[in-house]
């Protein structure tokens, strides 16, 4: 039992604090990525809003330097995820172990195309909660958006001298 809890009691220290300007980047690139994205939606009666998207925000404006952060991860990610979700819909079912299993798959596909993006571990779960999500899904709000959030944080992620986002593409 020791042992057990020597590995659950962490060793490391809490990170900085985030400097003003990452604060206010956040501050940002989050109001203005989704707000862009709601505007778009509204203007064009689209569905390009959902939940994981404010995940997204979050480590594209908080963390961009991590590789869940850049824009193949983001994109595809994405994509990847909702694909299953979307496989599960139409061919396997809606269940508490479908969503759990596609979930899992939806994360082992992510780590073997090197697309991992923690919020899109949720799309799965997104598309078998709405039960009606069809193949354009994929498109919006899933590409659409997942491209407009890239797009903000590319200009946000670059504003100062010192900045250089994305790390890669592909």
């Amino acid at each position: 039992m020791k042992r057990i809890l020597n590995k659950v009691r962490g060793s490391g220290a809490l990170p900085a604090r985030p400097n003003r300007w990452q604060i206010v980047a956040g501050l940002i690139g989050g109001s203005v990525g989704i707000g862009l994205i709601a505007v778009l939606a509204h203007a064009q009666n689209l569905p390009l809003l959902m939940a994981p998207f404010g995940a997204t925000c979050v480590l594209l404006f908080a963390a961009p330097d991590t590789p869940l952060a850049q824009p193949r991860n983001v994109i595809g990610g994405h994509l990847v995820s909702s694909l299953v979700g979307l496989l599960f819909l139409k061919y396997v079912g809606v269940g508490p172990l479908e969503m759990g299993l596609a979930v899992g798959l939806a994360i082992a596909l992510m780590q073997a195309t090197r697309t991992l993006h923690a919020p899109a571990g949720a799309d799965p779960l997104v598309v078998l909660m709405s039960g009606k999500a069809g193949w354009s899904f994929l498109f919006a709000p899933v590409f659409a958006s997942a491209v407009i959030l890239v797009l903000v944080a590319i200009v946000v992620n670059n504003v100062g001298q010192n900045k250089q986002w994305p790390r890669y593409w592909f």
